[in-house]
């Protein structure tokens, strides 16, 4: 009898100590499993740039130019991304448009290590003001080059760049119907490279990388708005190449960019294609720009552009 009242003491005494041998032990957390992170995302960003060049010729008449970009994003997986985005440049046209606004919206698949690009391309240029010194477009440019109120176009295009390590190659392709409003199609294709450094190659704080592109923008006929006396109907804008070789550094969200841009168009032929109302000049003679003027549009020139660009996921 004593031994069972003894194991019966004994069995309360660790019943009453066990709770708080329990309390002393360490308890694992119990966390709620991660959000899954959100397919969509916005990248936006801002730009100076002492010269806005556009396919080898300037877009500001050779002076400073600003810019800006707000682009949404949508992630259907991590090979495939939906995109939209506007964006404004501040430029000098022949008819005296107000800005560069462009639309935009297009697919990105990846694909191992090809990354496509593939989309449409509207581009705005509001406030422009006729010239021809006529009836229905009385004002006239100084030099006589003629120019349309409305410059807005659309493109189609594609793009591909294949990265191994540090390199970058790429191809790009545009097509448009009615090129700049001037009616004659347009055809721009170009290949591109780039090399960027490794972090152990960094300069201080500085990245950097070296890029280039080599282009060809090929030309229909434009409508009888510009022709000339020899050909009224329109005439066959010169096709042309043109290119760009520089040198950027980066620094968080910023990217210094030094580069120099030409091209093989002549400036007689610049002229006819630009009706740059700055240019001069009785030499620069040929059969789609009898009037000899020359322009300097789409000569070489250098370009230094700060910019900035993020992401709003990069922010969180």
């Amino acid at each position: 009898m004593k031994k069972v009242l003894l194991s019966v003491v004994a069995a309360l005494a660790v019943s009453a100590a066990a709770p708080a041998f329990a309390a002393d032990m360490p308890v694992k957390a119990v966390t709620a499993p991660a959000a899954a992170p959100s397919p969509w995302d916005i990248a936006f960003g801002s730009a100076i740039m002492n010269d806005y060049v556009w396919r080898g010729v300037t877009q500001s008449a050779h002076k400073p130019s600003v810019a800006a970009y707000f682009e949404p994003r949508y992630n259907l997986n991590p090979n495939l991304q939906l995109y939209a985005g506007l964006s404004g440049e501040s430029i000098k046209f022949a008819n005296n448009a107000a800005a560069e606004i462009d639309l935009y919206a297009g697919v990105r698949p990846t694909v191992g290590p090809f990354a496509f690009d593939l989309g449409f391309w509207y581009y705005y240029y509001p406030g422009g003001t006729c010239y021809f010194g006529s009836a229905d477009c009385p004002a006239t440019i100084l030099n006589t080059n003629v120019a349309k109120a409305d410059a807005s176009f659309y493109e189609f295009y594609g793009k591909v760049t294949y990265t191994i390590g540090d390199f970058a190659i790429g191809a790009n392709e545009y097509y448009s119907p009615n090129f700049l409003n001037t009616g004659a199609w347009g055809n721009y294709a170009s290949i591109t490279g780039k090399y960027t450094a490794p972090d152990k190659m960094a300069l201080g704080p500085f990245g950097w990388y070296l890029s280039g592109e080599f282009g060809r923008q090929w030309l229909g006929t434009s409508d009888s708005f510009y022709g000339v006396p020899a050909f009224p109907a329109g005439v066959d804008y010169k096709d042309y190449n043109t290119w760009n070789a520089g040198i950027g550094f980066t620094w968080k969200v910023f990217t210094l960019d030094l580069r120099y841009s030409g091209s093989d168009l002549s400036k007689g032929d610049c002229n006819a294609f630009t009706s740059d109302p700055g240019a001069s000049g009785t030499t620069n003679v040929t059969p789609i720009n009898p009037s000899g003027l020359g322009s300097n549009w789409c000569g070489s020139t250098f370009i230094a552009k700060l910019s900035a660009d993020l992401t709003l996921g990069s922010l969180k």
